[in-house]
């Protein structure tokens, strides 16, 4: 096996509680290609005794920790998942009963506001689902660019069955990524679907057993967090603009791109090591017109 197919090496860090229910832990990331340790950030939802309900209080966290990555050109990758038989069971019904509709729809707008920023992230993100992933967790997992499941995992967008339907995107995201057709079946039915349905259907990246699925998303993570940081950030940029875009002003902005790519350190250093016959180290530091 040559330098280049190498597999990184993950080293995991110390667990962090900024909030009783969420878990933040660090897995660094270290491979010749990359200049620097970057890291994969594991966000994980520690309320197995409410099958990771999201509380008002953890929508907050995961939120606060959600820009807290942004910032950080450090985290090349990001994973999110759950403990337990739930990845997030959807919201904390508990919490909606008799209160006013201000209420109720505050906490709405708070989860789409923390959602819009999950999807919006510069770096990939994978969510690996563990168990349940209801309402607001489907919704969850939809934000994020990849879904990998375990075997026990299902999915469902059971509102309905409350007299409600969807507020987090539900309705929206899993249209744009599986179809009308089959989003009107699980809205309105509000019934679960297995994971080999959801890949059936181009929703999962991979299905792994239950043991099995923290470790190979973060493998998964760390493969994007040793590519070249700013092609992978421009690759998801443009891929999630252009589909809301006509083809004619997408295909302008991907040549855009590539010729910013063309123009940064990291483009010539990954030209100039294909010639020479080796391995590229790729700074991610940021051109003109490049975030890093």
């Amino acid at each position: 096996m040559s330098a280049q197919q190498e597999p990184p090496t993950v080293t995991a860090g110390p667990v962090g509680y900024p909030h009783p229910n969420l878990a933040v832990q660090d897995h660094a990331v270290q491979d010749h290609t990359v200049a620097g340790a970057g890291a994969v950030r594991v966000l994980r939802i520690d309320r197995e005794d409410k099958l990771g309900a999201l509380s008002g209080g953890l929508v907050v966290a995961l939120g606060e920790q959600v820009a807290r990555i942004r910032q950080d050109p450090g985290i090349r990758s990001v994973v999110l998942t759950g403990t337990g038989r739930g990845f997030i069971a959807g919201a904390d019904v508990g919490e909606y009963f008799e209160v006013s509709t201000e209420a109720f729809m505050a906490y709405q707008r708070t989860s789409r506001e923390v959602f819009d920023a999950l999807e919006g992230l510069p770096q990939p993100t994978v969510a690996a689902v563990n168990g349940y992933a209801f309402g607001g967790g489907f919704e969850v997992a939809l934000c994020c660019d990849f879904i990998m499941a375990s075997e026990r995992a299902r999915f469902a967008l059971p509102e309905v069955t409350l007299g409600l339907i969807p507020g987090g995107g539900g309705t929206q995201r899993l249209a744009r990524a599986a179809g009308t057709r089959l989003t009107k079946e699980l809205v309105m039915t509000g019934r679960r679907m297995r994971p080999d349905e959801a890949f059936r259907h181009g929703l999962l990246t991979g299905i792994t057993e239950p043991g099995a699925l923290q470790s190979r998303a973060v493998e998964f993570a760390a493969s994007l967090a040793v590519r070249a940081p700013l092609a992978v950030r421009e690759a998801k940029r443009i891929i999630d603009g252009g589909v809301a875009q006509e083809l004619s002003a997408a295909l302008s902005a991907e040549q855009s791109a590539l010729g910013r790519l063309f123009d940064s350190a990291d483009g010539q250093e990954g030209i100039r090591a294909f010639l020479e016959k080796r391995a590229p180290s790729f700074t991610g530091l940021s051109s003109t017109g490049l975030a890093p």
